[in-house]
């Protein structure tokens, strides 16, 4: 190969040798590759220090894979029925926590023990000796761009999640996700699909990692505390604990200035990423004299927070844009963390996970919290409906949270906040918006942010939305059922007679909503044979059975997923 082309006349001609080819394993014929490039290959390989390997095949991740908050939390650890596993995932570099959890009950049993009818074994129990091992992953299967992370020691890891492991491994983060290593991957022609073959064949610049370990392993160090910080920042997190925006470092009586402190914030962390990263890729860029072929520059789209829109979007939008998406957002996940609160989920008095268990009740609650500022919803039965038919209404606990957390005086501004960042305009009904939201969309999105195993229920009438009632998955039990048609059912169908009777008054000036009414009673009362149906058959769940068995149990009452 040669960094020049040859004096044949024939424009883009290059003279390449087939020796140096074998250069670099594989022998890809990667002609324009310059010299410089090319002794890099001379380096002894990344495979000479770190073992690559790929983790456990279950052959059936429906049957022995499910997301974390699928589960009760006390099952989920080593010696337990489920550990948490790394399944690789979307585009992230440095830091990406574990969303699923891996049936590893006795030592792995069901999974190593999975056959078919013929008794073949079917699974691919492989390499368990480097579970909970820490390590270096990467998505097996990619789009162009690959992502290293750093996976700390407790984790499973799925064949979906090939992962380096050796001495000193924090060390070459940086080389692996430095715009070096993209380019050889390139050269390499393994973009597509990024095999542990395809890394540990790659050069290890260890003269560099030498010269500059302290540096590394600080400049690792550093940019995996931003990337985990803003992961652990949304509730999908294994290690969420509160949501940032009430959080006391940004919490103001305002919501709006609530959020601008922490979008300070967020900026700040994206500028810090993106120093860091161009000064990785400036080391290794200086130290090979490949000014002329790299630059150390990284565009927004490529620093991996979820907090940088760019990257959380399409970074082609335009700006302003970009920032009403991220804002949008942002409320979505304080209304979210809000439902948790009235749930049990979480609370306003302590970090992280407080209802998390299959069966628990709101006394589980009180034994850990005996005085809690905001307290949750007593039956886990919230209904969500047009208007306030009952106290624990969700609007109406809504706002009851917004009150404790930023106070009473400021509430009807940050309504006005909410309602304008959620249809992106001001309103003179911002109580309205948000009912409506809540009735219509909420939903939708809880299913999209817990990626179709959604743990919040909405049972529904039907699409005249007469009666809407959300249930936490983990505190269901056989009652529920019962007490939702008797306490809110039943009550909401006398509740809307009444009100029928008095429209009837002048139906003249009542008719839309005296039809509007009808549709929904006539709705209730069909839907009503159903849930009593199956609250005589008193239904049971189990929560390792996952969300798509359950709620199957509860097909007709439920909203599709």
């Amino acid at each position: 190969m040669s960094d020049t082309k040859s004096n044949n006349p024939v424009p883009n001609f290059y003279r390449a040798s087939a020796e140096d080819f074998k250069k670099i394993p594989g022998s890809p014929i990667a002609y324009w590759v310059s010299n410089r490039i090319l002794s890099l290959f001379d380096n002894p390989l990344i495979g000479d220090n770190f073992v690559g390997k790929e983790g456990v095949g279950t052959r059936n991740d429906n049957l022995f894979l499910r997301f974390f908050w699928e589960v009760s939390y006390i099952k989920i650890g080593r010696e337990k029925r489920w550990i948490l596993t790394d399944k690789a995932g979307d585009y992230r570099r440095w830091y990406m926590g574990c969303f699923y959890v891996m049936d590893w009950e006795n030592d792995g049993h069901r999974i190593k023990n999975y056959r078919d009818e013929e008794g073949i074994l079917k699974s691919r129990p492989q390499n368990i000796q480097y579970l909970f091992k820490e390590g270096i992953t990467w998505g097996k299967v990619g789009s162009g761009k690959t992502s290293f992370r750093w996976r700390p020691v407790g984790f499973g890891f799925n064949d979906a999640a090939p992962t380096l492991f050796g001495k000193d491994i924090f060390s070459i983060l940086p080389q692996l996700n430095s715009k070096l290593l993209a380019y050889l991957v390139a050269i390499k022609g393994e973009t597509l699909n990024v095999t542990t073959g395809a890394i540990t064949e790659l050069p290890l610049l260890q003269n560099l990692v030498e010269n500059y370990k302290l540096d590394f392993n600080k400049m690792a160090s550093s940019i995996i505390n931003i990337s985990k910080t803003d992961w652990d920042s949304y509730e999908t997190s294994w290690d969420f604990t509160t949501l940032p925006l009430v959080s006391p470092e940004y919490l103001t009586p305002t919501i709006e200035a609530s959020y601008q402190k922490l979008r300070t914030h967020w900026q700040e962390m994206t500028k810090e990423m993106l120093s860091l990263e161009e000064e990785n890729n400036k080391i290794f860029i200086e130290a090979y004299g490949l000014q002329d072929e790299l630059t150390p520059d990284v565009p927004l789209s490529e620093i991996t927070l979820t907090c940088n829109p760019h990257y959380r979007y399409d970074a082609n939008k335009p700006e302003e844009e970009l920032e009403g998406l991220l804002r949008t957002d942002t409320i979505k996940e304080l209304i979210s963390y809000a439902v948790g609160c009235m749930v049990g989920r979480y609370s306003l008095d302590t970090p992280g996970l407080i209802l998390a268990n299959q069966g628990e009740t709101v006394d589980d609650y009180l034994s850990q919290i005996p005085q809690p500022s905001f307290k949750p919803d007593d039956d886990n039965i919230i209904p969500v409906l047009d208007d306030e038919y009952f106290t624990d209404d969700i609007v109406f606990r809504f706002k009851d949270f917004l009150k404790v957390v930023f106070g009473e005086k400021t509430l009807s501004q940050n309504l006005d906040y909410i309602a304008q960042a959620l249809t992106g305009k001001s309103t003179s009904s911002p109580e309205k918006v948000i009912r409506d939201y809540f009735s219509r969309d909420f939903f939708k999105d809880h299913v999209q942010r817990y990626k179709k195993r959604p743990i919040y229920w909405m049972f529904s009438s039907g699409k005249q939305q007469g009666f809407n009632a959300l249930v936490y998955m983990h505190r269901y039990n056989k009652t529920t059922l019962a007490k939702m048609r008797t306490d809110y059912l039943l009550e909401l169908e006398a509740k809307l007679d009444a009100e029928l009777t008095a429209l009837n008054e002048d139906p003249v000036k009542n008719k839309a909503r005296i039809s509007k009414i009808k549709k929904q009673v006539d709705e209730m009362k069909t839907w009503d044979e159903l849930l009593n149906n199956k609250a005589l058959a008193l239904i049971e769940i189990d929560l390792d059975d996952g969300v798509v068995v359950n709620y199957a149990k509860f097909e007709g009452l439920v909203r599709a997923i």
